[in-house]
């Protein structure tokens, strides 16, 4: 099994981050129940997480590396009691490619295409309020003018 890049670990890692654990590791340690089910995870989904209940570091990093070692999975990460396990299954499609970067465009000069480059004007802030616009095609009627209402006084 080849090891893995440290770009392809980076990108493993943030499309785990979204991920819950799938697999508990309880009080009876790495049992081979434990190991199978790991096993069926990751046929199903090739990239999970693996929750460890014990507190013993030692114990995690050696359950760590003896899952890997044992199910031919690389060791993505492992950040406290979480354990980020992965195996690539040939059943499945691999992910589409993704699309490489369209290069700037360059600009062609003004004669080149016969096109005229389009001038900009700046405005004036009293220039854009003299410019009427229409709300709508079918402007719909103002409604009539009421006298102003007054507040009620409070007794005071």
């Amino acid at each position: 099994m080849p090891a893995l890049t440290p770009a392809r670990r980076s990108e493993l890692r943030a499309q785990a981050h979204g991920l819950a654990p799938v697999v508990m590791i309880g009080d009876k340690g790495l049992s081979d129940t434990v190991v199978a089910e790991v096993d069926r995870a990751l046929k199903a989904h090739e990239l999970i997480k693996v929750k460890a209940a014990t507190d013993d570091r030692e114990a995690r990093a050696a359950w760590m590396a003896a899952l890997c070692e044992r199910l031919a999975a690389s060791p993505v990460q492992a950040i406290g009691k979480i354990l980020v396990l992965w195996r690539e299954n040939p059943d499945k499609a691999p992910p589409a490619p993704r699309p490489a970067p369209k290069p700037a465009a360059k600009a062609k000069k003004a004669g080149a295409s016969g096109r005229q480059k389009r001038k900009t004007t700046h405005r004036t802030a009293e220039e854009l309020i003299r410019i009427e616009r229409p709300r709508s095609r079918t402007p719909s009627p103002r409604p009539a003018s009421e006298p102003r209402r007054r507040r009620p006084r409070t007794s005071r």
